[in-house]
Protein backbone atom coordinates (compact mmCIF):
# COMPACT_ATOMS: atom_id res chain seq x y z
CA UNK A 1 0.00 0.00 0.00
CA UNK A 2 1.48 3.43 -0.95
CA UNK A 3 1.79 6.08 2.18
CA UNK A 4 0.51 9.87 1.93
CA UNK A 5 1.40 12.65 3.28
CA UNK A 6 -1.34 14.86 4.72
CA UNK A 7 -1.40 18.56 5.86
CA UNK A 8 -3.09 19.54 8.64
CA UNK A 9 -5.06 23.18 9.13
CA UNK A 10 -2.56 24.05 11.23
CA UNK A 11 0.35 22.90 9.35
CA UNK A 12 1.55 20.26 10.76
CA UNK A 13 2.41 17.16 8.76
CA UNK A 14 0.81 13.39 8.62
CA UNK A 15 1.76 10.22 6.88
CA UNK A 16 -1.21 7.30 6.25
CA UNK A 17 -0.79 4.27 4.56
CA UNK A 18 -4.06 3.84 2.20
CA UNK A 19 -5.21 1.90 -0.68
CA UNK A 20 -5.21 3.67 -4.08
CA UNK A 21 -8.87 3.25 -4.07
CA UNK A 22 -9.64 4.54 -1.32
CA UNK A 23 -11.13 8.30 -1.17
CA UNK A 24 -8.45 11.19 0.29
CA UNK A 25 -9.01 11.89 3.51
CA UNK A 26 -10.94 15.41 4.34
CA UNK A 27 -10.32 15.42 8.63
CA UNK A 28 -7.20 14.20 10.57
CA UNK A 29 -8.09 10.52 12.06
CA UNK A 30 -6.33 12.04 15.26
CA UNK A 31 -7.04 15.38 15.86
CA UNK A 32 -10.55 16.33 13.68
CA UNK A 33 -8.83 18.93 11.31
CA UNK A 34 -9.37 19.84 7.82
CA UNK A 35 -6.52 18.10 6.12
CA UNK A 36 -5.02 18.14 2.10
CA UNK A 37 -3.24 15.96 0.62
CA UNK A 38 0.36 16.79 -0.46
CA UNK A 39 2.14 15.79 -3.65
CA UNK A 40 5.61 14.30 -2.69
CA UNK A 41 8.66 12.90 -4.80
CA UNK A 42 8.19 10.02 -3.51
CA UNK A 43 10.66 7.25 -2.04
CA UNK A 44 12.69 6.37 -4.50
CA UNK A 45 14.75 3.46 -5.06
CA UNK A 46 16.99 1.43 -1.99
CA UNK A 47 20.24 -0.63 -3.38
CA UNK A 48 21.51 -2.97 -0.98
CA UNK A 49 23.88 -5.70 -1.08
CA UNK A 50 26.79 -5.42 -3.73
CA UNK A 51 24.71 -3.62 -6.15
CA UNK A 52 24.35 -3.59 -9.84
CA UNK A 53 25.91 -4.11 -12.59
CA UNK A 54 25.83 -3.27 -16.13
CA UNK A 55 25.68 -6.75 -17.20
CA UNK A 56 22.60 -7.78 -15.18
CA UNK A 57 20.28 -7.06 -17.68
CA UNK A 58 22.05 -6.02 -20.62
CA UNK A 59 20.94 -7.93 -23.65
CA UNK A 60 23.44 -9.93 -25.84
CA UNK A 61 24.63 -7.47 -28.25
CA UNK A 62 24.98 -4.44 -26.03
CA UNK A 63 27.33 -3.23 -24.24
CA UNK A 64 31.33 -1.65 -25.26
CA UNK A 65 32.77 -2.54 -28.77
CA UNK A 66 34.88 -5.59 -27.61
CA UNK A 67 32.60 -7.05 -25.46
CA UNK A 68 33.53 -6.48 -22.21
CA UNK A 69 31.39 -4.30 -20.41
CA UNK A 70 31.91 -1.99 -17.78
CA UNK A 71 32.56 -3.48 -14.34
CA UNK A 72 33.79 -6.47 -15.99
CA UNK A 73 36.59 -7.93 -14.47
CA UNK A 74 37.66 -10.25 -17.31
CA UNK A 75 40.59 -9.29 -19.14
CA UNK A 76 39.76 -8.64 -23.41
CA UNK A 77 41.31 -10.89 -26.02
CA UNK A 78 41.26 -7.86 -28.85
CA UNK A 79 40.70 -9.43 -31.86
CA UNK A 80 39.03 -12.52 -33.07
CA UNK A 81 39.69 -16.00 -31.10
CA UNK A 82 42.35 -18.63 -32.99
CA UNK A 83 38.86 -20.91 -33.57
CA UNK A 84 36.98 -18.51 -36.11
CA UNK A 85 40.16 -18.35 -38.56
CA UNK A 86 39.09 -17.67 -41.61
CA UNK A 87 39.22 -20.66 -44.44
CA UNK A 88 40.83 -20.52 -47.83
CA UNK A 89 39.81 -21.99 -50.92
CA UNK A 90 42.27 -23.91 -53.16
CA UNK A 91 42.06 -22.84 -56.75
CA UNK A 92 42.97 -25.52 -58.94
Amino acid sequence: MPTYVYKRADGTTFEIEQRISEPALTTCPTTGQPVTRLITGGAGLIFKGNGFYLTDYARKGNGAANGNAKGDTRPSTGGEPAASKKSETAST
